[in-house]
């Protein structure tokens, strides 16, 4: 047999496809996901309900959802990428119009039996339409000035309405997120360097216009950034989220003081313990062993995820796992960063642990998108 022929390139059909899928990282994915079943019933008093059951529910469907989407051939998914983001745009717009407020802030639609919050959505929208425009983007223009403003500005939109809602640690996800993927396809550094000297001049901007006519963030984020840097200076107050937080770090040690004895958590000192915060509920509960198992496991589906992306030689199907793998970092390294005090509280839940439905069953559809490469990459057959 020719060389030719022992490397002609083919993909997966039919039902030999669930062969292919990429089996340990969707294990990770439960083992992730248990976790997080664990600490609700926990928060709950030892109990399934409020928390734990519908989230239970929600993974199902979203592993479901997982396989089905790893089943849909790469190419349609590259195809519909605009659509996704034009429709994604939409969704945002809608929340500006008649979003349901909750909490300070105007975020989610409203469907009835469940509550959309559509900047969710945007966060694989952009990744994919992104990876499909470097995708189509020959090599030798992905650093010129005229194609590098395209991407800005798909980042930058979404952004806009994310932050008006106001959400600012989504609109830090979705900026990040955008970055990573025109670095990993090769955009020249001199715009990453010129986009973080002029960060620090925002940064510099905001907190001169502090009580100006002009004031770039509202009054509440403000606290937030205060809480940051001086918990102690409000403990009972803006100070108060964070401050307990790390007594309950702090109080679990390097073991924990066992499933379901957590005081911070079952005496209602900690805020947000089914969503926000639950990672000081473990480690509350589980000690410094626990957290790190669980930051195990996150480092384990990343890994699965690059190894996956640099094996694919289909340049989307890289691009597009790359960046789901990346946001999806962003969420629990933010998360973790902000119950530590390491970085302001920007409200984002950790990644198939927190309590939601929007978040999860999101993310459990990008994975089958990563999953979808994965099956559907190139490959050599005898």
């Amino acid at each position: 047999m020719s060389y030719l022929e022992y490397n002609v390139q083919w993909t997966p059909t039919g039902w030999r496809k669930i062969l292919y899928i990429n089996w340990p990282l969707a294990l990770l994915l439960t083992a992730v996901a248990c976790v997080g079943f664990l600490m609700l019933y926990s928060v709950a008093g030892g109990s399934f309900s409020p928390w734990a059951e519908p989230q239970i529910v929600r993974f199902g469907i979203g592993m479901a959802s997982m396989l089905v989407v790893a089943m849909v051939p790469l190419w349609f998914w590259r195809n519909v990428s605009g659509v996704a983001y034009l429709g994604s745009l939409a969704l945002l717009v809608a929340v500006e119009l008649f979003g349901h407020i909750g909490m300070g802030a105007q975020r989610w639609i409203d469907l009835g039996f469940f509550r959309l919050q559509p900047s969710e959505l945007m966060k694989v929208a952009l990744v994919m339409l992104l990876a499909a425009y470097y995708d189509w983007l020959p090599v030798k223009k992905v650093s010129h000035p005229l194609w590098v403003l395209v991407p800005v500005i798909i980042i930058l939109v979404p952004t806009y309405l994310v932050l008006a809602q106001p959400d600012l640690g989504t609109a830090i996800l979705l900026l990040a997120g955008g970055g990573a993927i025109m670095f990993f396809a090769g955009v020249h550094w001199a715009y990453f360097a010129a986009v973080i000297a002029a960060g620090v001049g925002l940064v510099t901007a905001v907190f001169k216009s502090r009580g100006t006519d002009w004031q770039l963030l509202k009054d509440y984020q403000f606290r937030r950034i205060d809480t940051f840097l001086d918990p102690s200076s409000d403990p009972l107050g803006a100070g108060y989220h964070i401050t307990q937080s790390k007594i309950a770090l702090g109080s679990g040690g390097w073991t924990g003081r066992g499933f379901m004895q957590g005081t911070q958590s079952r005496l209602n000192f900690l805020p947000e313990k089914h969503t926000d915060f639950i990672f000081t509920t473990l480690a509350e509960e589980f000690g410094f062993i626990g957290g790190i198992s669980l930051l195990t496991l996150y480092a384990l589906i990343i890994a699965f995820c690059i190894v996956s992306a640099l094996t694919n030689a289909s340049r989307y199907g890289s691009l597009l796992t790359l960046g789901i793998a990346t946001t999806f970092f962003l969420f629990f390294a933010v998360n973790m960063s902000m119950v530590m005090g390491l970085a302001p509280v920007v409200g984002v839940p950790l990644p198939l642990v927190s309590y939601g439905g929007s978040a999860m069953m999101v993310l459990l559809a990008a994975f089958g998108l990563v999953q979808s490469a994965h099956v559907h990459r190139p490959r050599g057959r005898r």
